[in-house]
């Protein structure tokens, strides 16, 4: 028994550094991609300090890291696994009497931590920095920006007020849509004529209007004339908003119960909000389907050959697996089918088939 636990901990520590490993690297890659492309936005729209283009790329990171933490375990679990065979340490195990089972439970526990911690410690960081990395984004390149936004994707939003419709135009959102910068606003009065133009560096939605911060009025036979505060009446509200607006990636697990329950009560569909939950509710599974995949296609002897197609159809697996995961979670955010049914049906798949395999292989 004192044999099993050292060997236990030993194997655990040999997946959790190769998946930390795995993860370590995608990380540096995706912040040298995130961090060109900040580079290339500040040269086209506008000069940024290059000190808050690496902080804006660091605060974005956890958020681009969360979502390939799946990948990087099963990348990590094939590594551990083969650096095991490599040195003959499963045919040891093996002969040792430990089943595979056995000496898997050590890497499928440590995946079970790795699950459990990315939803409760890390998705609220990752949330709280990438809504912290939009305000900052919002703030270096919504000015710049402007210019080009009939040539972008910039957000749109008809809204009616006390004083009549109006269309708003922003280059950045950011605070779940509650905050607009490099704003423009077409106002009509209550006959549905062109009453004025507003271009606001800012704009901030409070309880029945927004507040747009240095802005200048246009108007029809008159001077521009600029104000340092503006008020425009609205009849949104910020769940509204933060529903055509907001981005799921900036709100952790610890609020998208009572978003879910807001949205609702107002009419507007939740769907995307409990697909969102349901992911990250489902992760620990998910990670551990990832090493149980790792283990169809990384527990043959080294001596036997045919280790590098083993690996590669175990990434094909892992990439086919990613693809019918994404159609799922796509099929549910249109609400064709239940949020529980897109994002719990495929990994409950894959567990049925790696298992199967697995079972396949060992006991014939």
């Amino acid at each position: 028994m004192i044999l099993f636990r050292t060997l236990g901990r030993y194997v655990a520590r040999k997946f959790l550094t190769m998946i930390f490993g795995t993860f370590l690297l995608c990380s540096l890659l995706i912040f040298m991609i995130d961090f060109v492309e900040l580079l290339r936005q500040s040269g086209k729209y506008g000069s940024v300090p290059a000190w808050k283009l690496a902080w804006m790329t660091l605060l974005r990171l956890p958020a681009y890291t969360e979502i390939l933490l799946s990948f990087a375990v099963l990348v990590g679990s094939i590594a551990a696994l083969l650096l095991l065979a490599r040195k003959s340490e499963l045919t040891v195990m093996r002969a040792a009497g430990m089943s595979v089972w056995q000496f898997l439970a050590p890497g499928l526990f440590m995946a079970l931590l790795v699950g459990v911690f990315a939803v409760l410690v890390y998705n609220p960081l990752a949330a709280s920095a990438r809504a912290e990395a939009e305000r900052i984004f919002a703030e270096a390149f919504g000015r710049e920006s402007n210019f080009l936004r009939s040539q972008s994707d910039g957000s749109w939003l008809r809204q009616d007020g006390a004083d009549g419709a109006s269309v708003i135009s922003a280059a950045g959102v950011s605070d779940r849509g509650l905050t607009l910068t490099a704003v423009t606003v077409f106002q009509y009065d209550k006959e549905h004529r062109f009453a004025e133009r507003i271009d606001s560096r800012k704009a901030r939605l409070m309880e029945g209007y927004w507040e747009l911060s240095d802005a200048l009025i246009s108007r029809p036979g008159r001077e521009p004339e600029r104000f340092e505060t503006y008020i425009l009446s609205t009849y949104l509200t910020p769940e509204r908003v933060t529903d055509a607006l907001g981005s799921v990636i900036s709100v952790s697990v610890f609020d998208l119960p009572g978003l879910i329950e807001v949205a609702e009560k107002a009419g507007l569909s939740a769907a995307r909000y409990r697909v969102q939950y349901e992911l990250l509710l489902s992760r620990p599974l998910l990670v551990i389907t990832m090493v149980l995949l790792a283990a169809t296609v990384s527990l043959r002897s080294f001596r036997s050959g045919g280790i590098q197609t083993m690996v590669v159809t175990g990434m094909i697996g892992g990439f086919g697996y990613f693809l019918l995961a994404e159609v799922s979670r796509q099929i549910g955010t249109a609400g064709l089918v239940s949020a529980w049914v897109s994002v719990w049906l495929p990994i409950l798949l894959a567990v049925c088939v790696t298992l199967t395999v697995l079972l396949h292989q060992e006991d014939g």
